[in-house]
């Protein structure tokens, strides 16, 4: 892995409990890109509608507003470790459940939508925590490094290869691909239980935040996440742009295999689709490895601009029926965007929030801005029912441009002047 000059990286790339995290996020990740994009497909070969296909992402996504606060004192209570490998455990007997409802020929379209009930649950868990983590697993000074590092392992393995696997495991099988994310997931549960040694020798180090065994006497007061975030003027701006353009990611998710599939206008194969969504990843690792170095160029604020215009371009094309090649070239502007944001909106919050306040501040976050993900599939579905799926992405098209309108306000009022998350002046 690249090696980011300009911030102390060796503590990020040392063996011992970023090593342990970092394994347990790339397993987990892969499981997550094989599930993501297998559970709608799975669902379209077992004759589901697009409204029941839409209903898969809107499952999938619905766990951050109804759990995500929850989620945060969680992770401000429970070691980091323990809570990884039971929730790890829990996707396992999930996935292996829905292999078997496929297998048995069972009501394969209901699974899968418990199915995704599960994942959406355990990923408001497993992210917050990994975020929260971070910081108790390497110095500061690092922090830029470790998130980029994550970020980069997410896409690799949540869309440069858990896509098309996923298109050619269910190619093969339905089952076969259920089965796969099971395996996966029990070797993210693996890692976690090696980093629990790493873990408690770190407590006399670094390890100082969440999930330390030693949760202060308002660790389970979710409010304090909510008022620390409401009363933060840039993280607060910053979690309503991200719901805005999640909004638009939301419609996208929901609809896309739809509309690239065939019968829809691309006209793609399942393992095509697979392969089509790893462009997406292919801007993201790119961006990923380059982040610390165009932040340093051109300030966080210009870099955040970019995931604005990367979010148009996820959806204009397919809204205005373009060919393959232009689809595919959004897909990789949006996918280096949304790295970008992740990567610098996290070292923002890492930087300003209180280590025992991390958790909460984050999963508040997560529920407003994850929040719109469901909102936005939903609309898809009901949009696409009356009025088409070109029309649902026409529509995503306006919500984006008017977020990116928007980003523009903030950066002048906000990042404008203000203390970047490496110190500079944007």
């Amino acid at each position: 892995m690249q090696r980011f000059t300009g911030e102390a990286t060796d503590e990020a790339t040392k063996p011992g409990p970023f090593g342990w995290l970092w394994a347990g996020a790339g397993a987990a990740n892969l499981g997550d890109g094989v599930m993501l994009t297998a559970l709608p497909l799975i669902a379209l070969t077992a004759g589901a509608s697009p409204g029941e296909i839409a209903l898969v992402a809107t499952i999938a996504t619905i766990a951050w507003p109804l759990f995500g606060l929850h989620a945060g004192w969680i992770v401000d209570r429970v070691p980091a470790p323990r809570l990884l490998a039971t929730v790890n455990a829990i996707r396992v007997i999930a996935f292996a459940g829905l292999a078997v409802v496929v297998v048995l020929d069972g009501p394969v379209v209901a699974a899968v939508l418990g199915a995704a009930f599960v994942y959406g649950v355990a990923e408001t868990l497993v992210d917050t925590s990994l975020v929260a983590a971070v910081p108790a697993t390497v110095p500061g000074s690092a922090l830029t490094s470790a998130n980029a590092r994550l970020e980069a392992t997410v896409n690799v393995a949540n869309q440069l290869v858990g896509p098309p696997l996923a298109g050619w495991l269910v190619g093969i099988s339905s089952a076969l691909s259920a089965a796969t994310g099971s395996g996966l997931y029990a070797l993210a549960g693996l890692a976690a239980v090696g980093l629990a040694a790493g873990w408690r020798r770190s407590r006399s180090g670094v390890a100082t935040t969440a999930g330390s065994g030693a949760p202060s006497a308002r660790a389970g007061r979710v409010r304090d996440g909510i008022l620390f975030l409401w009363r933060h003027p840039l993280q607060r701006s910053l979690t309503l742009l991200t719901a805005a353009m999640n909004l638009v990611w939301g419609m996208w998710l929901a609809l896309f295999v739809v509309h690239a599939v065939a019968p829809g206008p691309l006209g793609l194969s399942p393992a095509a689709y697979g392969w089509l969504l790893t462009a997406m990843a292919a801007g993201g690792i790119g961006a990923s490895l380059v982040t610390s170095a165009l932040q340093r160029t051109f300030g966080s604020g210009v870099l955040l601009f970019v995931d604005c215009l990367g979010t148009i371009a996820l959806v204009a094309p397919s809204a205005f029926g373009a060919p393959l090649w232009a689809v595919a070239a959004g897909v990789v502007v949006a996918g280096a965007g949304s790295s970008i944001w992740r990567i610098v909106v996290s070292v923002i919050r890492q930087r300003t929030t209180p280590a025992g306040l991390i958790g909460r501040v984050y999963a508040a976050s997560r529920v407003i801005s994850w929040g719109a993900l469901p909102l936005g599939s939903a609309i898809a579905g009901l949009g696409a029912a009356s009025f088409g799926v070109e029309s649902v992405f026409t529509a995503a098209t306006v919500v984006a441009v008017v977020a990116a309108a928007g980003y523009v306000v903030v950066w002048r009022r906000r990042l404008a002047g203000a203390p970047g998350p490496v110190g500079e002046q944007h």
